[in-house]
């Protein structure tokens, strides 16, 4: 433990499991007070427990970050907790495959719900604590689909594009409060979600193993090296870094696409 941290108090959404545990975990290892928001209450819980249990501090809210008024109440959980709001991740996410065709109005509508219109929430209830605070961090959940999204990610994609959009648009409106706000696109990461998406298309670990490998480093992403990035993001040492996206994708949403490496 580094203590980056210290003394800080982080929201994280989508905690539960896969990228937003990751991220937790983490920045409860280097000092912060974090609170773990996810819909799945039990796992959520255990989450939690499982940080508290490391040393970390650690309590668990349960959210259905599609509805305003409860993640209004998590973070009035975190000010009633901790008396400040220093970080919040915006994590939780929901990435359904479907083309143009097979997208229907009531699932485009769900998944810029999750992935797009929660983050606003968030942040319209947190932006007012971190002011009272004098400054704080935000940090974005992205993905390369919010560059350039795939043929059968196409509502995921808006989404991403339209936080990408939000992140640069809160930047600037928040920057003379010193609130920074930044867009992470962790790459391709085989988490719980992931794997349970993929199988159900067919695909087996060995094949999720040989994709992997024709990536450019050789290998997919993975949670840790996530969490690494936004607990710089959230920590003093960016104190000068917003409105910026860091790309953790060894290099695929920057480098020239190699066909079929990225299959989504």
């Amino acid at each position: 433990m580094s203590n980056r941290l210290q003394n800080k108090v982080a929201i994280i959404t989508g905690a539960a499991q896969g990228i937003g545990f990751a991220c937790a975990r983490q920045c409860a290892a280097e000092g912060a007070a974090v609170v773990l928001a996810d819909i799945q209450k039990d796992r959520g819980e255990q989450a939690a427990a499982a940080i508290r249990n490391e040393g970390g501090r650690a309590s668990f809210h349960p959210v259905d970050v599609r509805d305003e008024s409860q993640c209004a109440a998590l973070v009035d959980h975190a000010i009633r907790t901790h008396e400040k709001l220093d970080g919040l991740v915006n994590n939780a996410g929901w990435f359904p495959r479907a083309t143009l065709e097979q997208t229907t109005t009531d699932l485009w509508e769900e998944v810029l719900h999750v992935n797009l219109r929660s983050a606003f929430y968030c942040c319209k209830y947190s932006v007012p604590k971190m002011r009272e605070a004098r400054g704080g961090s935000i940090v974005n959940m992205g993905s390369i689909c919010g560059i350039q999204s795939l043929p059968n990610l196409v509502a995921y994609g808006a989404a991403k594009g339209g936080l990408l959009s939000l992140t640069r648009t809160l930047a600037g409106a928040l920057a003379e409060h010193r609130i920074r706000v930044n867009y992470v696109i962790p790459g391709w990461v085989f988490t719980e979600g992931e794997l349970a998406i993929q199988k159900g298309e067919g695909r087996t670990p060995d094949d999720l193993r040989k994709a992997g490998e024709k990536l450019a480093f050789g290998r997919a992403q993975t949670p840790q090296e996530t969490a690494y990035a936004v607990v710089y993001l959230l920590s003093d040492e960016s104190a000068q870094v917003t409105g910026t996206t860091l790309h953790l994708d060894a290099g695929a949403s920057t480098l020239p696409i190699q066909s079929g490496t990225y299959p989504g």
